[in-house]
């Protein structure tokens, strides 16, 4: 339930016709599930016990609270009473829910992405609104009219019925809450009111309430004094003062974790088959938009850049590393486990769900300098052939009627959310629908199912646990619930100096997460806390350092962090220099100047993560910071000052920057990494300076022209350099707009996929054939970037799917390619693809064709109710032709 889809979802706008719970049961297919032999899959809960969940959160008692999404998008009015919060449980404790009772049902709840449970309060994230609910007399119903209150913590959180929108909260060891919102951005005061306004030019309301236009945020920087865009992660305190956004420029986040070292996860969809899983530098960008939020990635594409660098901006400075980018898919929930049932080596690994692949990912993330490897692998799949269908990343198909029971059975685990129970093992909700992406909802049952991967023979136990009291509150910080160990951080931090000795209990546990979760008490509990937290610090495990300075650094200032940040910016660990960078950011320069050069001065010119933190850091004083260093900096620069100036983008480097694009003496690297670095320096000096290395004579040339194009009307469109453009003959004066439309489609087509599908395709000929494809899509390096990308395409896909796509493409429009009609003052259409929104617009259209449209050009625009792609008839192939492609498809 990823991906947004405007033709999708307007089939089916919403109708009034009576829907009640079925009370049939669905399928659960254990036999399709593989996973490792040491481990069980069972079906722990499913319809008529819940339906079509959204997320999950297992509280300390065991209990699985439920957000159901029966009336998402186009559903929106199945149950007029609204959707429900649905409370499961094992009361007889053979393995499996046999209780099912209605916490909360309201027309407020449409679609709700998230909930959280700290015993008995309950955190909703329902836009526009983050909900704290509280049941009062704790009897599992939520009854305002018997005293159980009802708080907005915050609102302003665009997307109401958009899955791009507010998703779930979870508890850190900190003690501090951290939820995510998606690209629909919004608008939020905190509780200590602080106002963060978060935009970009990504806008789809045809069912989704927008409280406010994100587009007016758009280069506008927060009360923090920083500019936010795109989809965001928030990390407050649990009365919701002192937010912080630590994540940014995402697509859309569907759900964070954080581990007890304090390292943050989150998995991001794409636009097209870019998806990725990415520990989040604080308050990094992931680079989706342009820095001020005005363009989509594929404008600012540059030559030669393939998708995953391109979409993810991998080579601008001020961007955290991707991670690990896998490709289509549709990211939802993730976990982290650290303790529990699944056995020793299983401790330390990474779970996020993907439902377009019908799959649940595991890593087991590993320190690299100051960033983290991950490699994927499958812990749960019901699709080892990796045979996709149904997702919009497939260009999927709308209906799986009439198909072989076998064909489809993999494609129906949909996993939305997972999770780590009090128990140990792992839980996995499934919305079991034919389709992700758009989710138009096929599945008119509204199914789900929880399933439950543990040992074989595993016995469900749930501690009783009475956090209020020390013994508790260890015992619930010993959780392999993450939400549950919230509760016992709470109660140690409140006992203070009296909960010392409980607290060194856990932190002598050889099991690293467990003793690390302890570390984060350390500060709040007196004299000998600090004594303890300052043997922490000399440590000779660079995690144990890491997480001790961490625990200074959340303490909001009751422990001065900057005597600490000094040692640790000589650390031998990246990952902790790095994190001494991170505790700068606010600071004013004469503080943090120590820190940021020390830590500046180990760096190896290679480690993004370790350059980005610096950058970081370093926040406001940039400039301040490449100034100290640049007195210290040896001539000719070394390749790490180089990628430092890039990096920290001052306007006093562009006379050195100059000349160096220009020295022929140094590499083609070294020039045009100084190119780059002039590129993003946003001063009229630096168009200046573009322009003079855009010179005929200039090693450059080619290089620096691009710059000026697409700065011409991106960042530096304020400078207004067409006229200085115009006037150095760099450019010729804007040539005609040309009227572009896209042909309708035919009402029937000449041949079906099943004729397709029965012929025997030659690779040979269909690589001949593919040529009418490369109006619209590159292949072998050829073609403009207009439709998505062939690569790989046809090994993921059933030749069935492939078919369908070519000949009746409007059937299923891949997000991020829905495309859009402009109408001009004079009459004439532009149909194309809208890469970048302002004056002038950007549109790119069949064959690569992109032009700028001003707004005094522009009379109206509306979504196209068809594909920018032209059909197999339109393209003049026959049905072998067309098999050709797909068996030449298999091997591209």
């Amino acid at each position: 339930m990823r991906y947004f889809h405007w033709l999708a979802t307007l089939a089916i706008l919403p109708n009034a016709y009576a829907w009640e719970h079925p009370t049939t049961v669905p399928d659960t297919q254990l036999d399709a599930f593989v996973c490792s032999e040491d481990f069980q899959v069972t079906a722990w809960a499913a319809s008529p016990l819940l339906y079509n969940p959204t997320n999950f959160d297992i509280d300390h008692r065991g209990r699985m609270w439920v957000t159901e999404g029966v009336d998402y998008r186009g559903k929106a009015d199945r149950q007029p009473k609204g959707d429900r919060i649905v409370i499961l449980e094992d009361t007889d404790g053979d393995g499996k829910a046999d209780k099912s009772s209605v916490f909360w049902q309201d027309p407020e709840l449409l679609a709700p992405l998230g909930i959280a449970v700290f015993d008995n309060v309950v955190i909703v994230s329902q836009p526009p609104n983050l909900l704290k609910l509280t049941d009062v007399n704790r009897d599992g119903k939520f009854e305002p009219d018997q005293g159980d209150t009802r708080e907005v913590m915050l609102t302003g959180f665009n997307g109401r019925n958009h899955d791009h929108s507010l998703h779930s909260l979870t508890a850190g060891p900190d003690g501090k809450w951290y939820f995510s919102q998606g690209n629909t951005g919004g608008k939020f005061t905190d509780a200590s009111g602080k106002t963060f306004g978060i935009g970009s030019c990504y806008i789809h309301e045809p069912y989704s309430k927008y409280v406010s236009d994100v587009t007016q945020f758009v280069g506008k920087p927060s009360d923090d004094g920083f500019v936010y865009v795109g989809g965001f992660t928030v990390r407050m305190n649990p009365d919701a003062t002192d937010a912080e956004i630590i994540g940014h420029d995402y697509r859309n986040s569907y759900e964070q974790t954080v581990t007890s070292i304090g390292d943050v996860y989150q998995s991001d969809n794409d636009d097209p088959p870019a998806c990725r899983v990415t520990r989040v530098i604080e308050h990094g960008s992931a680079g989706f938009f342009s820095r001020d939020g005005s363009r989509y990635w594929n404008a600012d594409r540059r030559p030669g850049q393939d998708t995953p660098t391109a979409e993810w901006r991998q080579e601008d400075p001020g961007v955290m590393p991707a991670g690990d980018v896998y490709g289509g898919g549709s990211p939802t929930g993730v976990a982290f486990y650290e303790n529990g049932a699944m056995g020793d080596k299983f401790i330390g690994t990474l779970l996020c769900g993907e439902p377009g692949r019908n799959t649940i990912f595991s890593y087991q993330p590993t320190r690299d300098g100051a960033d983290a490897v991950l490699n994927r692998t499958d812990f749960l799949t019901t699709n080892p052939a990796r045979v996709f269908d149904g997702s919009d990343f497939v260009g999927g198909v709308q209906k799986q009627q009439g198909r072989p029971v076998d064909e489809v059975k993999h494609f129906l685990f949909r996993p939305s959310d997972v999770a780590v129970g009090p128990d140990g093992a792992i839980y996995i909700s499934d919305w079991t629908d034919p389709r992700v992406g758009g989710h138009d909802t096929q599945d008119e049952n509204a199914f789900g199912i929880i399933y439950r991967v543990a040992p074989k023979n595993f016995k469900s136990v749930v501690p009783k646990i009475d956090p209020s009291t020390l013994a508790g509150a260890v015992q619930a910080l010993r959780s392999p619930a993450v939400n549950t160990r919230w509760l016992g951080f709470q109660t140690l931090k409140k006992s203070g100096p009296a909960a010392f000795d409980a607290v060194v209990s856990v932190l002598n546990d050889p099991n690293p997460y467990l003793s690390a979760r302890a570390i984060w008490l350390l500060p709040y509990l007196g004299e000998k806390g600090i004594a303890k937290l300052n043997t922490l610090l000399a440590s000779d495990d660079e995690n144990v350092r890491l997480t001790a300075f961490r625990a200074i650094r959340r303490t909001d200032g009751k422990v001065d962090a900057l005597p600490f940040a000094k040692k640790l910016a000589q650390d031998p660990s990246p990952i902790v220099r790095a994190e001494a960078a991170l505790a700068m950011r606010y600071r004013p320069f004469s503080e943090a100047k120590e820190v940021l050069v020390d830590v500046a001065n180990r760096y190896d010119g290679k480690d993004r993560a370790y350059l980005e933190s610096l950058g970081l850091g370093a926040g406001k004083n940039t400039a301040d910071l490449w100034a100290a260093l640049q007195k210290n900096a040896s001539t000719p620069w070394s390749d790490a000052f180089a990628r430092l100036t890039w990096r920290l983008m001052p306007e006093a480097a562009l006379p050195a920057l100059k000349t160096r694009a220009t020295n022929t003496n140094l590499t083609d690297e070294q020039r045009k990494l100084a190119v780059d670095s002039i590129a993003f320096i946003k001063v009229p000096a630096a168009a200046d300076a573009m322009m003079d290395l855009a010179k005929k004579d200039t090693p450059v040339h080619d290089q620096a022209m691009w710059w000026l194009e697409n700065r011409n009307d991106g960042e530096w469109a304020s400078f207004h350099l067409k006229p200085k453009m115009e006037e150095r003959g760099l450019i010729k004066k804007q040539e005609p707009l040309v009227e572009v439309i896209v042909p309708a489609k035919p009402e029937s087509t000449k041949f079906t996929a099943e004729e397709v599908v029965a012929l025997k395709g030659d690779a040979a000929k269909g690589k001949i054939a593919a040529a009418r494809c490369v109006m619209c899509h590159k292949i072998d390096g050829n073609g403009p970037d207009f439709g998505p990308d062939l690569k790989g395409f046809g090994s993921r896909q059933p030749p069935s799917v492939i078919a369908k796509a070519v000949i009746t493409p409007s059937a299923d429009i891949s997000h991020g390619f829905d495309g859009t009609a402009i109408q001009l003052k004079d009459g004439r259409w532009i149909d194309g693809l809208i890469i970048a929104e302002g004056d002038p617009l950007t549109i790119r259209t069949q064959g690569g064709l992109t032009q700028k449209v001003n707004a005094d050009q522009i009379a109206g625009r509306k979504p196209m109710d068809r594909s920018l792609m032209l059909n197999a008839d339109q393209l003049g192939l026959s049905a072998q032709d067309l098999a050709d492609i797909i068996e030449w498809l298999k091997g591209y």
